[in-house]
């Protein structure tokens, strides 16, 4: 055997069996010294190189590159590239073509290639270059092609952008249909991995599927099955209730690409991003279903203390409550009205720190504590808001709230007709509108005091308005005027301005105004007071 082929090593055999005087190269001791000088470079390689030889591109090439070609080898050696590669010939044979009519290199990044080298023609792809080698003329006598393969590479950038599509492409549905709906298109897009895809629903949706196997699933939640000849792979998405209505994935797999562990690894990352989704949408959905049931109970319990306001004679009292439309901000703001055995009006408008079932208990708490403490007592507001702060220290109700407590009586120096006295108490909370008369509007302002709960020593101030006939006074809570970010005095301002020239609206009119005014924000609920005093009859007023 020719000494050119000893670096052959386990192709040596193989150099010795071809026939090489029949082959377009001749014998070879024949053989061109550039011919014998490429070989002896290809053989010393360890990087895949194979030799496209003369006219017919006759094939020579080392050990790394048999992997490369599969069961191609040992019948490639010696023969003509057209005859080893006819399924690409039509995208290979125009580039070592064209290198032989211009001597110049080709460069090929990944490309994809359809190769029958092990019985079928698989998906591959490559990283190659080819390059003329000359004579001593400077004529073309041969192709060298320098080759990388990139399928696996390929296959898993290609198979992690679909997942990476999948995932953010389900992670927001809600809705399990929707979720499997969106699986079907997404994976659809990807025909040379899932050439079909599709979902069967289980018999709970009332949606007729195909049946799948009973035993289908015996052996794991990803089944493959080729026994018509196509493999098909299942794939079980298991229902977080545990109730067996599992849906499942059914996808062909391609039949250019080894059914191999890194294949089945990506369908079953698949199923279990379509798993998660489904079990993420099915906790978002009972999630749901107890902030509504807590919500419902919350509600029912603010409306159960949110009593129809105590009325006096020769006064108007109107109230509104507005939930918060955001599932989970349950609502610690209230109202309370009613009559103490001295036969004034106490008003009251109240909001807790915080927006949760805590809050709506804690809000109950304390309106009954302020309600116990103000019923039977003479004592002013500010007085009965300092026994609050000491009731709620002493019985350890941890929290923080804002409130006013009013009482509105005839009590009037100068016994004037339908006049009342507004004397009041603020722990912390918005200041009141007064609308005068004459349609004029402005807060009643105070210096600040602290809310309730913070010190229960503190020492609070009574504050005193005359009402005239003819005048409205507006207690509310922050979510009527508060919105995420505007400046507090702006939305005092607004609301002033809001009030201005109502003075001929009744108290249930201005609480409708006001709310139709002011639309839900969804961050916070609203508790409305307004108390009217009824302008004097026309024949009273002249007198």
């Amino acid at each position: 055997m020719d000494e050119l082929f000893a670096a052959a090593g386990s192709l040596r055999s193989a150099y010795a069996r071809v026939d090489w005087a029949a082959t377009p190269l001749g014998p070879v001791p024949g053989w061109s010294r550039t011919l014998r000088a490429a070989v002896d470079i290809t053989l010393h390689t360890r990087f895949p190189v194979t030799l496209f030889w003369g006219q017919e591109f006759v094939m020579l090439y080392n050990e790394a590159y048999v992997d490369l070609i599969g069961n191609k080898h040992p019948t490639a050696l010696g023969a003509s590239a057209a005859r080893v590669f006819p399924e690409i010939w039509d995208e290979i044979g125009p580039m070592l073509a064209s290198v032989r009519a211009t001597q110049r290199a080709t460069w090929t990044r990944n490309m994809r290639l359809l190769m029958d080298r092990h019985g079928y023609p698989e998906e591959c792809f490559f990283t190659f270059s080819y390059s003329a080698v000359l004579g001593s003329g400077g004529q073309v006598e041969g192709v060298v092609d320098i080759a990388a393969e990139t399928t696996e590479q390929v296959l898993s950038q290609r198979r992690l952008i679909l997942l990476a599509e999948l995932t953010d492409a389900l992670g927001e549905l809600d809705e399990p249909d929707q979720i499997l709906d969106r699986t079907v298109t997404v994976l659809r897009r990807d025909p040379h991995d899932l050439p079909d895809v599709d979902v069967l629903l289980p018999r709970a949706t009332g949606r007729p599927s195909p049946v799948v196997p009973p035993a289908m699933f015996d052996a794991g939640d990803v089944v493959v099955d080729d026994s018509a000849g196509i493999a098909v792979v299942w794939v079980r998405l298991p229902d977080a209730s545990g109730t067996g209505d599992d849906a499942v994935l059914v996808a062909q797999l391609s039949q250019h690409l080894p059914v191999d562990e890194s294949y089945v690894r990506f369908v079953r990352l698949v199923g279990a991003a379509v798993t998660q989704a489904l079990h993420r949408a099915q906790t978002r959905q009972a999630e749901r279903r107890v902030a509504s049931l807590e919500r419902e109970l919350s509600e029912k319990l603010q409306r159960s203390l949110l009593t129809p306001p105590a009325q006096r004679e020769g006064l108007e009292v109107a109230v509104r409550y507005r939930p918060a439309t955001e599932r989970a901000r349950l609502g610690g703001d209230w109202y309370d009205s009613f009559l103490q055995p001295d036969g004034s009006l106490a008003l009251v408008i109240g909001d807790v720190a915080g927006h949760d079932r805590q809050a709506a208990a804690t809000m109950a708490q304390i309106r009954n504590l302020l309600r116990g403490v103000a019923y039977g007592t003479r004592e002013s507001p500010a007085a009965v808001l300092a026994d609050l702060d000491t009731a709620m220290s002493g019985l350890r109700v941890d929290a923080f709230a804002t409130a006013i407590l009013a009482r509105v009586t005839r009590d009037d120096p100068q016994n004037r007709p339908g006049q009342h006295v507004l004397v009041w108490a603020n722990a912390g909370h918005l200041p009141p509108v007064l609308v005068a008369p004459d349609g004029t509007a402005g807060l009643l302002q105070a210096p600040p005091e602290m809310l309730l709960g913070m010190d229960g020593g503190v020492v609070r101030r009574d504050h005193r308005v005359t009402l005239a006939p003819g005048s409205t006074v507006v207690l509310y809570t922050d979510g009527l005027i508060e919105r995420r970010g505007s400046v507090l005095d702006e939305g005092l301002a607004h609301l002033v301005g809001a009030l201005a020239n109502r003075h001929g609206m009744t108290a249930e009119q201005v609480c409708d105004h006001l709310l139709g005014r002011y639309p839900a924000s969804g961050e916070d609920d609203v508790a409305l007071v307004v108390l009217r005093v009824p302008p004097a009859p026309a024949a009273e007023s002249h007198r």
